[in-house]
């Protein structure tokens, strides 16, 4: 079982990464998904995501998650074959947490370095927390 701290990972270079540890069996727990950013220009990105959230009809979709775990956890299913038995298995190993639960709390995680945000050359991020909050997360 690998236990990931997103704070301060991009979401997408994150996304990938659990992916490929999904599809090769492993089972992953993700903690503090609100912590994990979308790079860009703030108003650009929530834009971006607004007028996804109101696109369609409220029968069809699309559906977007306000939640900042299930933002995250729907995020890594659109790099899994989730329709595939073998994507389904997969996607059922990914769990996704806002904040630190208390069992792992004093257990060891892991964080991915090339997927940090540090590393980019610019500072223009938005955090999941605040795309969850712009799109009616009650907190």
């Amino acid at each position: 079982m690998i236990i990931v701290d997103a704070t301060d990972l991009i979401l997408g270079r994150l996304s990938t990464k659990v992916a490929k540890k999904a599809l090769t069996g492993e089972t992953v727990k993700i903690i503090n998904c609100e912590k994990s950013v979308i790079t860009g220009q703030k108003k650009s990105v929530l834009a971006k995501y607004k007028e996804r959230a109101i696109k369609g009809i409220h029968t069809k979709g699309p559906f977007l998650p306000r939640m900042p775990d299930k933002f995250v956890k729907r995020t890594i299913r659109g790099m899994i074959p989730y329709k595939t038995p073998r994507g389904r298995e997969a996607f059922k190993r990914i769990q996704c947490f806002s904040g630190i639960p208390e069992e792992f709390s004093s257990k060891k995680t892991i964080t991915f370095d090339d997927a940090n945000v540090n590393k980019l050359p610019y500072i223009k991020f938005v955090t999941v927390k605040e795309i969850c909050k712009f799109l009616g997360a009650k907190e």
